[in-house]
Protein backbone atom coordinates (compact mmCIF):
# COMPACT_ATOMS: atom_id res chain seq x y z
CA UNK A 1 0.00 0.00 0.00
CA UNK A 2 2.79 2.40 0.92
CA UNK A 3 4.53 1.57 -2.32
CA UNK A 4 1.43 2.51 -4.31
CA UNK A 5 1.06 5.72 -2.33
CA UNK A 6 4.61 6.71 -3.24
CA UNK A 7 3.91 6.45 -6.97
CA UNK A 8 3.26 9.73 -8.75
CA UNK A 9 -0.38 10.21 -9.78
CA UNK A 10 -1.02 10.47 -13.50
CA UNK A 11 -4.37 12.22 -13.74
CA UNK A 12 -4.53 15.86 -14.72
CA UNK A 13 -2.21 17.88 -16.95
CA UNK A 14 0.11 19.04 -14.15
CA UNK A 15 0.55 15.57 -12.68
CA UNK A 16 1.14 14.03 -16.10
CA UNK A 17 3.85 16.59 -16.80
CA UNK A 18 5.51 15.91 -13.44
CA UNK A 19 5.57 12.18 -14.16
CA UNK A 20 6.83 12.73 -17.71
CA UNK A 21 9.63 14.99 -16.49
CA UNK A 22 10.63 12.49 -13.79
CA UNK A 23 10.79 9.65 -16.33
CA UNK A 24 12.99 11.62 -18.74
CA UNK A 25 15.37 12.73 -15.98
CA UNK A 26 15.62 9.25 -14.50
CA UNK A 27 16.28 7.65 -17.89
CA UNK A 28 19.32 9.81 -18.61
CA UNK A 29 20.55 9.53 -15.01
CA UNK A 30 20.33 5.73 -15.00
CA UNK A 31 22.23 5.46 -18.27
CA UNK A 32 25.01 7.57 -16.81
CA UNK A 33 25.24 5.33 -13.75
CA UNK A 34 24.96 2.03 -15.58
CA UNK A 35 28.57 1.86 -16.73
CA UNK A 36 27.41 0.54 -20.08
CA UNK A 37 25.10 -2.08 -18.57
CA UNK A 38 21.49 -2.49 -19.68
CA UNK A 39 18.88 -0.02 -18.52
CA UNK A 40 15.33 -1.27 -18.98
CA UNK A 41 11.91 0.34 -19.11
CA UNK A 42 11.10 -1.51 -15.87
CA UNK A 43 14.06 -0.03 -13.98
CA UNK A 44 13.31 3.45 -15.31
CA UNK A 45 9.64 3.15 -14.34
CA UNK A 46 10.51 1.94 -10.83
CA UNK A 47 13.00 4.75 -10.24
CA UNK A 48 10.56 7.37 -11.57
CA UNK A 49 7.75 6.05 -9.40
CA UNK A 50 5.41 5.17 -12.28
CA UNK A 51 4.09 2.01 -13.87
CA UNK A 52 5.71 0.73 -17.07
CA UNK A 53 2.33 1.18 -18.80
CA UNK A 54 2.69 4.93 -18.23
CA UNK A 55 5.93 4.94 -20.22
CA UNK A 56 4.42 2.97 -23.09
CA UNK A 57 1.38 5.23 -23.08
CA UNK A 58 3.58 8.22 -23.92
CA UNK A 59 6.45 6.68 -25.91
CA UNK A 60 6.50 3.75 -28.37
CA UNK A 61 9.94 2.59 -27.19
CA UNK A 62 12.81 3.26 -24.82
CA UNK A 63 14.72 4.88 -27.68
CA UNK A 64 11.88 7.32 -28.33
CA UNK A 65 11.81 8.25 -24.65
CA UNK A 66 15.57 8.87 -24.57
CA UNK A 67 15.41 10.99 -27.70
CA UNK A 68 12.77 13.23 -26.19
CA UNK A 69 14.94 13.68 -23.11
CA UNK A 70 17.98 14.55 -25.22
CA UNK A 71 16.04 16.92 -27.47
CA UNK A 72 14.71 18.85 -24.49
CA UNK A 73 18.15 19.09 -22.89
CA UNK A 74 19.76 20.23 -26.13
CA UNK A 75 17.16 22.96 -26.64
CA UNK A 76 17.53 24.17 -23.05
CA UNK A 77 21.33 23.98 -22.82
CA UNK A 78 22.32 25.28 -26.26
CA UNK A 79 20.58 28.65 -26.69
CA UNK A 80 21.07 30.64 -29.88
CA UNK A 81 24.21 32.79 -29.42
CA UNK A 82 24.14 36.52 -30.14
CA UNK A 83 27.67 37.91 -29.97
CA UNK A 84 27.28 39.63 -33.34
CA UNK A 85 30.28 37.98 -34.99
CA UNK A 86 30.84 34.69 -36.80
CA UNK A 87 33.79 33.78 -34.57
CA UNK A 88 31.94 34.61 -31.36
CA UNK A 89 28.64 32.96 -32.29
CA UNK A 90 30.25 29.81 -33.66
CA UNK A 91 32.53 29.38 -30.65
CA UNK A 92 29.61 29.93 -28.27
CA UNK A 93 27.42 27.40 -30.09
CA UNK A 94 30.11 24.71 -30.30
CA UNK A 95 31.11 25.19 -26.67
CA UNK A 96 27.51 24.92 -25.46
CA UNK A 97 26.87 21.89 -27.66
CA UNK A 98 29.95 20.06 -26.42
CA UNK A 99 29.21 20.96 -22.80
CA UNK A 100 25.67 19.60 -23.14
CA UNK A 101 27.00 16.32 -24.54
CA UNK A 102 30.00 16.15 -22.22
CA UNK A 103 28.59 14.60 -19.01
CA UNK A 104 28.91 10.82 -18.83
CA UNK A 105 25.15 10.39 -18.46
CA UNK A 106 24.43 12.35 -21.61
CA UNK A 107 27.12 10.54 -23.58
CA UNK A 108 25.71 7.20 -22.46
CA UNK A 109 22.23 8.34 -23.48
CA UNK A 110 23.49 9.41 -26.91
CA UNK A 111 25.19 6.05 -27.44
CA UNK A 112 22.16 4.10 -26.26
CA UNK A 113 19.81 6.15 -28.38
CA UNK A 114 21.92 5.71 -31.49
CA UNK A 115 21.94 1.95 -30.85
CA UNK A 116 18.15 1.94 -30.44
CA UNK A 117 17.80 3.86 -33.71
CA UNK A 118 19.60 1.07 -35.58
CA UNK A 119 16.97 -1.51 -34.64
CA UNK A 120 13.80 0.48 -33.95
CA UNK A 121 12.18 2.32 -36.91
CA UNK A 122 10.27 4.68 -34.59
CA UNK A 123 13.47 5.61 -32.76
CA UNK A 124 15.26 6.01 -36.09
CA UNK A 125 12.67 8.48 -37.33
CA UNK A 126 12.91 10.47 -34.10
CA UNK A 127 16.71 10.39 -34.25
CA UNK A 128 16.57 11.85 -37.76
CA UNK A 129 14.27 14.63 -36.51
CA UNK A 130 16.52 15.31 -33.52
CA UNK A 131 19.66 15.51 -35.67
CA UNK A 132 17.91 17.70 -38.25
CA UNK A 133 16.80 20.18 -35.55
CA UNK A 134 20.31 20.49 -34.14
CA UNK A 135 21.75 20.92 -37.64
CA UNK A 136 19.22 23.66 -38.44
CA UNK A 137 20.12 25.48 -35.23
CA UNK A 138 23.80 25.59 -36.20
CA UNK A 139 23.05 26.44 -39.83
CA UNK A 140 20.98 29.40 -38.62
CA UNK A 141 24.05 30.67 -36.75
CA UNK A 142 26.08 30.50 -39.96
CA UNK A 143 23.39 32.06 -42.12
CA UNK A 144 23.15 34.99 -39.69
CA UNK A 145 26.87 35.67 -40.35
CA UNK A 146 26.64 35.40 -44.15
CA UNK A 147 28.25 38.81 -44.62
CA UNK A 148 31.43 37.37 -43.04
CA UNK A 149 31.34 34.14 -45.01
CA UNK A 150 30.54 34.83 -48.65
CA UNK A 151 28.33 33.03 -51.16
CA UNK A 152 30.65 30.10 -51.97
CA UNK A 153 31.10 28.72 -48.46
CA UNK A 154 29.75 25.21 -47.89
CA UNK A 155 27.63 25.67 -44.77
CA UNK A 156 26.45 22.06 -44.69
CA UNK A 157 30.05 20.82 -44.67
CA UNK A 158 30.81 23.10 -41.72
CA UNK A 159 27.78 21.73 -39.88
CA UNK A 160 28.93 18.18 -40.67
CA UNK A 161 32.32 18.90 -39.12
CA UNK A 162 30.89 20.13 -35.82
CA UNK A 163 28.48 17.26 -35.35
CA UNK A 164 30.91 14.77 -36.86
CA UNK A 165 33.42 15.53 -34.09
CA UNK A 166 30.67 15.40 -31.46
CA UNK A 167 29.22 12.05 -32.54
CA UNK A 168 32.61 10.44 -33.21
CA UNK A 169 33.88 11.33 -29.76
CA UNK A 170 30.62 10.29 -28.11
CA UNK A 171 30.38 6.95 -29.89
CA UNK A 172 34.06 6.00 -29.99
CA UNK A 173 35.09 7.75 -26.78
CA UNK A 174 38.47 8.70 -28.20
CA UNK A 175 38.89 12.16 -26.66
CA UNK A 176 37.11 14.79 -24.55
CA UNK A 177 34.47 17.26 -25.66
CA UNK A 178 35.73 20.29 -23.77
CA UNK A 179 36.06 24.03 -24.28
CA UNK A 180 39.59 23.93 -25.77
CA UNK A 181 38.46 21.39 -28.39
CA UNK A 182 35.37 23.47 -29.14
CA UNK A 183 37.45 26.62 -29.50
CA UNK A 184 39.99 25.00 -31.84
CA UNK A 185 37.25 23.50 -33.99
CA UNK A 186 35.33 26.78 -34.18
CA UNK A 187 38.47 28.77 -35.03
CA UNK A 188 39.36 26.33 -37.79
CA UNK A 189 35.88 26.56 -39.25
CA UNK A 190 35.98 30.37 -39.17
CA UNK A 191 39.24 30.31 -41.15
CA UNK A 192 37.70 27.80 -43.56
CA UNK A 193 34.52 29.83 -44.07
CA UNK A 194 36.34 33.15 -44.35
CA UNK A 195 38.75 31.57 -46.80
CA UNK A 196 35.77 30.81 -49.02
CA UNK A 197 34.79 34.47 -48.80
CA UNK A 198 38.34 35.67 -49.56
CA UNK A 199 38.69 33.23 -52.46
Amino acid sequence: MEKDAERRPHTGRRRNEAARRAILDVAVDQLGRSGGGPVTVDTIAAAAGVGRQTIYRWWPSKGAMLLEALAERAAAEVPAPATGTLAGDLAAFVRATFRAAGPDGTRAALRATMAEAQRDPAARALMEEFVARRRRALRDVLVAARDEIGPDADLDLAVDQVFGVLWYRCLVGSAPLDDPVADRLAAGLVRQLRGAADG
